[in-house]
């Protein structure tokens, strides 16, 4: 979206309330509400300092927009008692509701609810981030136009409650989807197999997440000369890091290493990196790194030779990680899985495998090791595609539009 566009979405805001008329006793009332503060108000469960896919395509969208001279609110639960109730993180402010409960992944409190439509009423255009179970209250009652970012269906384990859990967010989701002006996906190709696709499909907009490349760095966290394997994320189930582990150890390789980096202590739903220190076996070649902060992110894509991306259900949605390695010149072997595949499928920069295909992993790791491909041309395939400035066009031309 162009300046002028900007300015007429922005400039229409400021210095005027927002009048509201009703009938009382046969004569009209006009009251003027508070005056429009935000021209954008997002609402997700966890932002920043937690660490995820969804929260940080929030995050880097609320930050990119605010550098461009958006007024940006941000509504989120506040999961870490440490945390203030309201702050200001690179020109976003970002108000946090207090949670009275958590279930599984998710949080309960009706503040979260209270505070987003607080902030609506003072703002233009509202962005939910789903999956949200306060989506279907929030669009049900909210005063401005919403657009809805459906990151992934819910994924939980097996069991009652969690059965429980999954259809009432799912519901909530459905009702915030019908609701909403707009829906933006990462891919259309992760939104058709997605259960809420019937929801998704009438107003949906296909945008990938904004990949930001890291600064080129030191490779601090290399060990030696061999074939480097890296892994980032969550240590969580449907992360499939134990069948990664698995098959990295069937290579014949003395030298090679496997780097995995990723919290494992604050995780929303807990996580299994007792069952990978299990497949690890206490093999020297593999080294669990814990989180890597933003600052390091630069030094551990240089340490490695291939990105792994081994996600095993298709409730992960598309990978950032991977695409940050490319953008680094790293390569990405990656689970042919709705969305997850489709930054190798569209710049030919790596393999893609079966899910929990240990033996598929293996060959793709030694082929990888014996003929890497171009990474100068692999970068430039990913910088043409995944771009945060065509990511952050494409988010404001939608917003505008709703406004």
């Amino acid at each position: 979206m162009g300046s002028a566009s900007r300015h007429r979405l922005r400039g229409a805001s400021r210095g005027r309330g927002r009048s509201r008329r009703h009938e009382q006793g046969g004569a009209t009332i006009v009251r003027t509400e508070s005056p429009v503060e935000n021209d954008l108000v997002i609402v997700l469960t966890y932002y920043a300092p937690y660490v995820s896919g969804l929260t940080n395509v929030a995050r880097d969208v609320a930050e990119g927009l605010a550098a461009r001279g958006w007024r940006v609110c941000v509504v989120a639960s506040r999961h870490d008692d440490s945390l203030p109730g309201t702050e200001t993180i690179n020109g976003v402010r970002v108000v946090r509701a207090p949670v009275l409960a958590r279930v599984g992944k998710g949080t309960i409190g009706i503040n979260l609810t209270r505070l987003a439509l607080r902030e609506m009423r003072r703002s233009r255009i509202a962005n939910l981030h789903l999956p949200l179970i306060e989506a279907g209250l929030l669009t049900r009652l909210a005063p401005i136009p919403v657009v809805s970012t459906y990151h992934c269906d819910v994924s939980l384990p097996p069991g009652a409650v969690n059965a429980l859990q999954r259809e009432a967010v799912d519901r909530s989701n459905r009702g915030g989807l019908r609701r909403s002006v707009a829906t933006i996906v990462t891919s259309e190709d992760y939104a058709r197999q997605s259960r809420l696709w019937a929801d998704i499909a009438p107003h949906m907009v296909a945008i990938p997440p904004p990949c930001a490349p890291v600064e080129p760095a030191a490779p601090t966290y290399r060990r030696g000369d061999g074939f480097h394997v890296g892994f980032l994320g969550r240590i969580v189930e449907e992360k499939g890091v134990e069948h990664l582990v698995d098959a990295f150890l069937g290579l014949d390789d003395p030298d090679a290493r496997l780097l995995i980096g990723g919290d494992h202590s604050r995780i929303a739903g807990g996580s299994v990196v007792d069952r990978v220190r299990a497949h690890i076996g206490g093999d020297p070649r593999v080294e669990l790194l814990g989180f890597v902060p933003d600052e390091r992110l630069g030094e551990f894509y240089a340490s490695i030779d291939t990105f792994a991306l081994p996600s095993v259900n298709a409730f992960e949605a598309f990978g950032i990680v991977q695409v940050v390695g490319m953008l680094a010149g790293v390569p990405a072997l990656a689970s042919d899985l709705p969305g997850v595949r489709l930054p190798v499928e569209r710049t030919g920069f790596g393999r893609i495998v079966a899910p929990g295909d240990v033996a598929g992993l293996r060959e793709a790791l030694r082929a990888l090791r014996d003929t890497p491909p171009d990474r100068a041309a692999g970068r430039a395939a990913a910088a043409a595609d995944f771009s945060v400035d065509s990511v952050l066009d494409a988010y404001e031309a939608v917003f505008t539009k709703a406004g």
